[in-house]
């Protein structure tokens, strides 16, 4: 993995105020730090401010901060290497296994709506379609016309003007991300990853060659974590790392749920045009506001970036169409790197997803209403059950990202198995073991489940007893 430098002033602003609370100076620092490396806020393998420079910036001596830095060492959470400083690191990677779910568990670690309940009508109106398309070998590795056009249209119409030719259909969203990475990166070429983020996109990236590179965010009310912060963290990294690409989720991103401003969207787009790193926005979740106060354009709109989308949050993970928008040079490009893999999305999906399009605005309202009605009912629950935790208050998308207030999160999937639920938990979305914090849970479940998830959960809690144990993590849920 790809190396990052944290400056003094950096982690000053995400220190905070470390100093609340009795306990001597050094003791406090290396705990703030601590929970930093254990949330993904600093990232592992990031090299941190030297001694002395930290020193002078948060007005300490400097043995305080030997003294912190040495309690750091001391717990695995820093290596420090003689002429090279000191590096974050975790006590022990995680291995993780995924299992499948069986048939009497609750399963809550997938983060998909149900279908939608007239997609049997719009499966019939495809079927009508399909005679006009039998004439052909039906291998299409590009997407049909009126799909492309309709893909071209929506786009243009949120503010984004397209044309079909920078359109390529494909199997969903994560296919999407494979066929980018395989066209994008070479081995060895470094690409930013948010931290935390989609684990599968984070996989494609590492399959294709990547060495990555965390740049860390944080939920959408976290005071600490601000939009210029995380702007000033994203275009330093592009700056210091030289990444060939980066991927982000600007939209109610999974699974923190925060948004980037348009601020946020110009200063890192302008920072990758410099440098020639080029943006993959997955808008996987793009459309599913609630309640979000800011308009916000897709985000090629603010500068040169390419789009992924899919309809598995929108029309139904079942229907696996999604879709790449890109620059015409790059559009041919992918289908040289298709080709070997797959010859094309199977036609009568793609017949289905142009007729779900027409009707992309009576969709979003519905899942507007289901996802709000969710988030109320998540968040009421969770409010009753578990005081202690922090439940951040989403304005979109389909999870919401859930701080324990302890190190165990692997701890308590592992004991919602036994209690029938499977879940998500935190060290899933990062690399390395970190978010051990944190549980990613998600609102878009039916009611009935939801009911029966936290149930399940506040007896797997309790069953926990307040005990930290070392987490043993060879089974954790599979997540979408």
């Amino acid at each position: 993995m790809a190396e990052s430098t944290l400056t003094a002033r950096s982690l000053e602003r995400l220190l905070g105020d470390w100093r609340a609370g009795a306990g001597s100076a050094y003791h406090a620092l290396a705990e703030r730090i601590r929970l930093l490396v254990l949330d993904g806020r600093i990232p592992v393998d990031t090299r941190l401010p030297a001694e002395r420079d930290l020193a002078e910036r948060l007005g300490l001596s400097r043995t305080t901060v030997t003294a912190a830095y040495r309690h750091l060492r001391e717990h695995g959470l820093v290596l420090s290497v003689r002429g090279s400083g000191s590096v974050a690191r975790l006590p022990g990677a995680p291995t993780i296994l995924p299992a499948p779910p069986a048939a009497d568990y609750i399963d809550f670690s997938k983060a998909a709506p149900p279908a939608l309940p007239w997609l049997p009508d719009l499966a019939r109106q495809a079927v009508d379609d399909l005679p006009e398309h039998l004439g052909d070998a039906g291998f299409d590795p590009i997407g049909t016309p009126a799909l492309r056009a309709a893909i071209a249209d929506r786009y243009t119409a949120r503010g984004l003007p397209t044309t079909p030719e920078q359109i390529m259909v494909t199997i969903g969203a994560q296919h999407a991300i494979s066929l980018l990475s395989r066209a994008l990166i070479g081995r060895g070429d470094r690409a930013i990853i948010e931290a935390p983020t989609y684990p599968h996109a984070y996989e494609a990236l590492r399959v294709a060659g990547a060495r990555l590179v965390p740049v860390g965010v944080a939920p959408r009310d976290d005071e600490g974590w601000s939009g210029q912060a995380e702007a000033e963290a994203m275009t330093r990294a592009i700056v210091h790392s030289n990444p060939v690409a980066a991927y982000l989720m600007p939209d109610f991103q999974n699974p923190t749920g925060r948004s980037m401003s348009a601020e946020t969207r110009e200063r890192v787009l302008d920072a990758a045009a410099r440098q020639g790193t080029v943006i993959v926005a997955d808008e996987t979740t793009g459309e599913l506001d609630i309640d979000r106060a800011e308009s916000l354009l897709p985000m090629a709109a603010y500068g040169p970036a390419i789009m992924v989308g899919s309809v598995g949050k929108t029309v139904w993970g079942g229907v696996r169409v999604g879709w790449i928008r890109a620059d015409r040079p790059l559009i041919r490009r992918l289908l040289a790197v298709r080709s070997p893999g797959d010859l094309g999305t199977p036609i009568i999906e793609q017949l289905l997803v142009t007729r779900a399009l027409q009707h992309m605005d009576d969709i979003l309202e519905l899942r507007r209403e289901q996802l709000r009605a969710g988030r109320e009912r998540l968040e009421g629950l969770l409010a009753e059950a578990f005081p202690e935790w922090h439940v951040p208050h989403v304005d979109g998308g389909i999870v919401t990202w859930v701080g324990l207030g302890a190190a165990v999160s692997s701890q308590l999937a592992l004991a919602a198995r036994s209690h029938g639920l499977i879940v998500a938990a935190g060290p899933r979305f990062g690399i390395d073991g970190a978010f051990e914090r944190f549980l990613r849970l998600p609102i878009c479940s039916p009611a009935e489940t939801t009911d029966a998830a936290v149930q399940a959960l506040a007896r797997a809690w309790r069953s926990l007893s307040g005990a930290a144990p070392a987490p043993d993590q060879s089974l954790l849920a599979s997540v979408i």
